[in-house]
């Protein structure tokens, strides 16, 4: 049963909290978080969504902070270190804020940049991990298909774990998959699955060894849970640069799946230069436990946006809120 506005209203506050260094081209993430008869939950799609995709993430904030957990398989999730479209010689004082993490996701093709950067920032994630590190990378959909081919190749040397989403299109993905065959390097999926009315249409294409799956975007934890049932493919449980609330989101269902593989995107709150907690979902010896987060009172105040931020979206909450009622 979707709760009524009045009670999602009654508890939410929204923040703003700063970061480490520019990523997805923000300084800073804003979030609205709210209190649940099960605990709190997280709602923070990006401000350029609009509403109707934005319903998704309300319904997995609502299920969340209204509904019991899955079983737990687990209660420690491994994760990846993530690496934004920094220069090369930042990459060691970033990645030492990952601490105990052997994996690392390597932003590339960042608006504005060159493949030559994009090597650069790998090779130095590779002389920090050293040969036994893992490494991939995700070019968010911004490479064409001659585009991904060519730096495909030139990534090669680093042996990377996998490539995420190359290319913006299924049709796309199934075709630099083809392409790149004979180089044993599996392809990941991530936007052509949380931006398609059909989840599923990514296996179903053969476009994609791996499933990057983000709770919010997808709805929340259960219809993950139906996507990996259906698809049979693995996924590797991402954030979307969420604050600690809203990673425990992300933990639960990594706690909850079958089988877990690969290092998820769990540990982004070390991307925060601040939180909502004094207790932090942040990597110790390259994990992250399964639990909630109660956000702190004075990080609320400290963190609070402003009236007029507050009230955008409040406003927003409101009009998806309808959206699911409907």
């Amino acid at each position: 049963m979707l709760p009524s506005l009045h009670d999602v209203l009654a508890t939410a506050r929204v923040v703003d909290l700063p970061l480490v260094t520019r990523f997805r081209g923000l300084t800073s993430r804003e979030a609205v978080l709210i209190e649940g008869p099960a605990g709190w939950c997280e709602f923070s799609p990006f401000v350029e969504y609009d509403d109707e995709e934005a319903a998704a993430w309300l319904r997995a904030a609502l299920e969340f902070g209204w509904q019991e957990t899955p079983a737990l398989l687990r209660d420690r999730v491994p994760v990846n270190a993530t690496v934004p479209a920094i220069d090369a010689d930042a990459v060691p004082a970033l990645l030492a804020r990952f601490p105990g993490c052997r994996t690392a996701k390597v932003k590339v093709a960042d608006p504005g940049q060159t493949l030559a950067e994009d090597v650069e920032r790998v090779r130095a994630v590779r002389r920090v991990l050293g040969p036994e590190g893992r490494i991939r990378v995700d070019a968010n959909g911004l490479w064409n298909l001659d585009e991904a081919e060519h730096a495909i190749h030139a990534l090669a040397e680093f042996d990377l774990e996998y490539v995420e989403q190359p290319c913006a299109s299924i049709d796309e993905l199934a075709e630099i998959r083809r392409r790149t065959d004979y180089l044993d390097l599996p392809i990941a999926a991530d936007e052509s699955v949380r931006k398609q009315a059909d989840p599923l249409l990514v296996s179903r294409s053969g476009a994609a060894d791996l499933l990057v799956v983000k709770v919010q975007p997808l709805g929340g934890i259960r219809a993950v849970l139906a996507i990996q049932a259906e698809t049979g493919l693995p996924l590797i449980v991402s954030s979307a640069l969420d604050t600690s609330v809203g990673i425990s989101m992300g933990a639960f269902l990594a706690g909850a799946l079958p089988e877990l593989d690969y290092d998820c995107g769990l540990a982004t709150a070390s991307l925060l230069a601040a939180d909502v907690t004094h207790d932090p979902l942040l990597p110790v010896g390259g994990s992250i436990p399964v639990r909630r987060v109660v956000p702190d009172a004075d990080l609320l105040d400290t963190y609070a946006a402003s009236a007029e931020r507050r009230d955008w979206w409040l406003a927003r909450i409101t009009r998806v809120h309808a959206l699911l009622a409907d």
